[in-house]
């Protein structure tokens, strides 16, 4: 799970298109104000696979990982091995 925390932390809030399993996903970040709630929604572009969890930090406890309807491993190992895209910018 540190690999997984220290790799999702690190995503800023926004729009990203990545790879996993050889599928292209369209994946939100959201970063709470506060940054002790985090949010990422990953659909499958073309498909029908989503990835969805929220990320709590709470003073003095352990960070609270809350998958959206699915195994707690798949949302680890989507954000553990994703690749991103470059990000596209306009002339």
């Amino acid at each position: 799970m540190e690999a997984f925390l220290q790799r999702f932390l690190m995503i800023e809030s926004g729009y990203y298109t990545v790879s996993y399993n050889n599928r292209t996903y369209g994946m939100t970040v959201e970063v709470s104000d506060d940054t002790r709630r985090r949010k990422l929604f990953a659909e499958e572009l073309g498909g029908d696979d989503h990835i969805s969890l929220n990320l709590y930090l709470l003073k003095g406890k352990a960070p609270l990982l809350k998958p959206c309807e699915m195994p707690a491993q798949k949302v680890i190992d989507f954000v553990n091995d994703f690749t991103m895209h470059p990000r596209q910018t306009r002339a």
